[in-house]
C-alpha cells in the first residue's frame, strides 16, 4: 500500500467513483500509509480526515490491536511491517469482494443454537 498503487486489474474493473468510498478505517490507514514518515496525534488525523477524535481513537486502537499501526502517547504511525500491512489489504479487498458478490453477513442469520449470545 505504501506504493500508492493498485493491480491494475482492480484499476481497470472499477467505477469513477469506487476509490472516493472509503470506510473511516480506511481513510485512517490510506493517511498513515502515505505519510509514512511522520507520527500523528488522534487529534491532528481526525482534523485532516474531517472525523470526530474519539472515533478515530478508537479505530486506531482496533487497529493497534492488530498490529496495523504503531503507538506512543501521545503519536501513532503506520505499522513497519509491509508483509502485514498488505496481508491485511488482501484480506480486507477479499471480504469486499465477497459482500458485493453474495451480500454481507449478518450474525443473527447465521447464528444456531449451540453459539454463544455475542452482545
Amino acid at each position: 500500500m505504501s506504493s500508492g498503487a493498485i493491480d491494475i486489474e482492480e484499476f481497470e474493473n472499477a467505477n469513477a467513483d469506487d476509490f472516493e468510498e472509503r470506510t473511516d478505517t480506511e481513510r485512517i490507514v490510506l493517511f498513515l500509509d502515505e505519510h509514512d514518515d511522520r507520527a500523528w496525534k488522534a487529534a491532528s488525523i481526525a482534523e485532516r480526515l474531517g472525523l470526530e477524535t474519539d472515533a478515530v481513537s478508537a479505530i486506531l486502537s482496533r487497529l493497534k490491536e492488530r498490529g496495523l499501526v504503531r503507538h506512543k502517547r501521545p503519536y501513532w504511525a503506520i505499522t513497519d511491517d509491509e508483509e502485514r500491512l498488505q496481508s491485511a489489504y488482501r484480506l480486507h479487498r477479499l471480504h469486499e469482494t465477497a459482500d458485493e458478490q453474495y451480500g454481507e453477513e449478518r450474525l443473527e442469520d447465521i447464528q444456531t443454537d449451540e453459539m454463544e449470545d455475542v452482545q
